[in-house]
C-alpha cells in the first residue's frame, strides 16, 4: 500500500461500523466490502488526514490512486477519487490513461460517475483538442462504464456543452439494453435540458429511446 494511505486506512478501521458496513454493502449489490463509514464522517476523516499528512503532489496521485483501488474496502476508493477531484483543475490529458484505468477498475456507478463528471469532464473542458479521440475510444468500447463516461462527461458544462457530440453519443446507444447506459442517457439529457429544454424536447420526440431514458430526460421538463 502507498505510504500516504496507511494512516488513512488505520483511521478508517478505527471508525469502522459493522452495521453500516453490512447495509452499505447490500446497497452496492454486494460488489464491495465497506468499513461502514458514511460519507460525511469519511470526508471529515480525510480532511483530518490531509491536515496531519499534507496534500499529495500531482505527480504522486497516480501511484496513490492505483494503490487505493487495489484495496478491497470501498471507502479507500472513494478517498482516491476525492483527491483526484480536488486536483481536477490541475489534471491534464496526461492523466487520462489513469482516469480510464480507474473507471474500469472495480467499476460501479458511484466511482465512475464522480470520475466522469468531475475529473474527465474537467480535463476535456480545458483541453478540448483531446475530446475526439478519447470520446471515440470510449463511446465504442465494449466496457459499458467507458461508454457511460462518454455520455456523461459534459454533465456540468451547461452552455459549453457540445450539443452535437452529446446527441451523437446518445444516438449511438439509444437502443442499448443495459440499465446503466439507459440511465446515463436520461441523466445527460435531463442535465442539458436545464440549459436548452427545447433542444432536449425535440431530440426526445424525434428518437425512440427506452422508457427509462425518456422518463429521466423529461422529468423536469
Amino acid at each position: 500500500m502507498h505510504p500516504y494511505l496507511q494512516p488513512l486506512q488505520a483511521s478508517f478501521r478505527h471508525h469502522a461500523n459493522a452495521g453500516n458496513a453490512a447495509a452499505m454493502r447490500a446497497y452496492m449489490k454486494d460488489h464491495f466490502p465497506f468499513f461502514g463509514i458514511k460519507a460525511t464522517e469519511r470526508r471529515a476523516l480525510q480532511q483530518e488526514h490531509v491536515r496531519l499528512h499534507g496534500m499529495l503532489k500531482l505527480d504522486q496521485l497516480p501511484v496513490m490512486a492505483r494503490s487505493a483501488f487495489a484495496q478491497p474496502e470501498r471507502e479507500l476508493h472513494y478517498a482516491a477519487v476525492d483527491l483526484l477531484v480536488k486536483h481536477a483543475r490541475k489534471l491534464t490529458p496526461e492523466q487520462l490513461p489513469l482516469l480510464e484505468k480507474l473507471i474500469t477498475t472495480k467499476s460501479w456507478w458511484d466511482t465512475v460517475d464522480a470520475l466522469a463528471v468531475h475529473a474527465v469532464g474537467e480535463v476535456f473542458k480545458r483541453h478540448p483538442a483531446h475530446i475526439a479521440s478519447w470520446n471515440e475510444r470510449w463511446i465504442e468500447s465494449d466496457d459499458l462504464w467507458l461508454t457511460r463516461t462518454a455520455i456523461l462527461f459534459q454533465n456540468r458544462w451547461k452552455d459549453a456543452t457540445d450539443q452535437a457530440l452529446l446527441f451523437a453519443n446518445i444516438d449511438r446507444h439509444a437502443a442499448h439494453t443495459d440499465f446503466f447506459i439507459r440511465k446515463a442517457i436520461g441523466w445527460a439529457l435531463r442535465e442539458y435540458g436545464k440549459t436548452d429544454p427545447g433542444a432536449v424536447l425535440d431530440f426526445v420526440r424525434g428518437r425512440k429511446l427506452s422508457p427509462l431514458s425518456e422518463r429521466e430526460a423529461l422529468r423536469n421538463l
